[in-house]
């Protein structure tokens, strides 16, 4: 299964059902196949997704192991074009929807 977001003031943003799935509960969302993040959410959203990546990489920095090569993508890789959709829509007040 594959997310796709969709809003009026920026363009789709899709990710795989784990990568979706993930994001979805950090915002505290519901990761089912359909569903609405409102301009008053956003702000909230965006800073949940910001805390984080900075835990995620505050982790990184205190492994002892260096990163594998091939390792996949960070979450803030993965989550940047979804947080710059909701800054794009919450300043248009528009909402961001999937599965729809």
């Amino acid at each position: 299964m594959l997310y796709k977001f969709k809003s009026k003031a920026a363009g789709d943003v899709i990710m795989l059902e784990a990568n979706g799935r993930r994001v979805l509960e950090v915002i505290g969302k519901d990761a089912g196949p359909k569903g609405i993040i409102l301009p008053e959410q956003m702000p909230a959203a965006i800073a949940a997704l910001q805390a984080a990546i900075a835990l995620e990489e505050s982790h990184d920095q205190d492994a002892d192991d260096a990163p594998v090569a091939g390792e996949g993508l960070s979450l803030r890789q993965r989550a940047m074009p979804f947080i710059d959709m909701l800054e794009r829509n919450h300043k248009a007040g528009h909402e961001v929807v999937w599965g729809v």
